[in-house]
């Protein structure tokens, strides 16, 4: 009998506990807050600075330093994540402190999806977030990447001539694409696409020139639209791409037949049709982890939930479900532990945003 059992468990809930995602590591206590923020990136331009939108959990490490993130709440395909600490000081610590920037912060970058188990351990000189350990191959890309860039930046600095620059551009995108290729995951090359096509930096005009001959960019954009069709990233990347071109076939015209009234007009209808999409996909995917998140909770915590959310408090709750004050604040506790909240006003920010 306890045989068959066990089968039924297995049967039961065997999927769902194949679908837990794990993310441990240590952290140097002496040097940060005890804080960890696990982050999803849906922009791959805000890849730098701390963003409250996109975080997703928080986890406190332990004295040793260990922390550890688990759950089944992320998607079922690859993402960028981010994890990071930092000693910013908050006013009022039931809310986010963040405001895109903080001096002192450190973080990681990463690949993951949903059944991933990755490990962030400390380095021989106690150094964190520097190595990763992941039964996903694709996880530490980033890290690789970041890799190749470190000797991309020792080779620009060796000679500081205009003829070095050119040679160097022409050998490093190309390296750089290539090596983004055989990784075998889009995501990983939007990382690159991200860096030398920015417009901040010193490589964005000969960007401009590779994409006029290169077809390694609309190539970029079929594997994103076979490995990830439905991803932001994809819309992201089509529509900086489509702008890109545009304004390069605007330039190869006879500058004096140009009206560059409706270019600009143009760039700004594009713009504000990207960005639309974009808060959408946002919007519908939090709404989405929402929902996610709230099938963890019993038919009981989902109620005492509702409650809550109407700002119902515990003896309010407890009349209107017929239980008693202390069963309402277990049923708390444990929406809580299932949501990874810490307080009523994390649970309505969960909810209302």
């Amino acid at each position: 009998m306890k045989i068959h059992l066990y089968v039924i468990v297995f049967i039961c809930f065997g999927n769902s506990a194949i679908a837990q995602h794990r993310f441990e590591g240590k952290i140097d206590t002496e040097r940060w807050q005890s804080d960890v923020y696990l982050s999803v990136i849906d922009d791959y331009r805000t890849l730098e600075g701390i963003h409250d939108e996109q975080i997703i959990s928080k986890t406190t490490a332990d004295a040793e330093g260990f922390f550890q993130f688990n759950g089944n709440q992320l998607n079922l395909e690859h993402k960028i994540y981010k994890l990071h600490v930092d000693n910013c000081t908050s006013f009022n610590q039931a809310s986010n402190h963040f405001d895109g920037h903080c001096s002192d912060s450190r973080d990681i970058l990463f690949i993951a999806k949903h059944n991933d188990t990755i490990s962030f351990p400390l380095s021989f000189d106690a150094q964190m977030f520097c190595d990763i350990d992941s039964s996903n191959p694709k996880t530490a890309a980033f890290i690789r990447i970041d890799s190749l860039k470190e000797d991309m930046k020792y080779a620009y600095s060796e000679f500081r001539s205009k003829a070095n620059r050119q040679l160097n551009n022409k050998k490093w995108f190309k390296t750089l694409q290539e090596f983004g290729k055989n990784l075998d995951e889009p995501l990983a090359e939007l990382y690159i696409y991200s860096f030398l096509s920015d417009r901040s930096n010193q490589f964005h005009a000969y960007y401009l020139e590779d994409l006029k001959h290169n077809s390694y960019y609309d190539e970029l954009l079929d594997r994103l639209k076979e490995k990830h069709p439905n991803s932001p990233y994809t819309t992201q990347y089509e529509t900086e791409l489509t702008s890109d071109q545009f304004i390069l076939s605007s330039t190869s015209q006879d500058h004096s037949s140009i009206n560059w009234t409706y270019i600009l007009i143009g760039l700004l209808i594009v713009s504000a049709v990207a960005n639309l999409w974009f808060v959408f996909l946002v919007k519908n995917n939090k709404k989405q982890q929402h929902l996610e998140a709230k099938e963890q909770l019993t038919a009981q915590e989902q109620n005492v939930l509702e409650l809550i959310l109407d700002h119902y408090t515990n003896k309010d709750i407890a009349e209107a479900l017929f239980i008693s004050v202390s069963t309402v604040k277990t049923h708390i506790n444990n929406v809580y532990k299932k949501l990874s909240v810490t307080s009523r006003d994390e649970l309505k920010s969960l909810f209302n945003s």
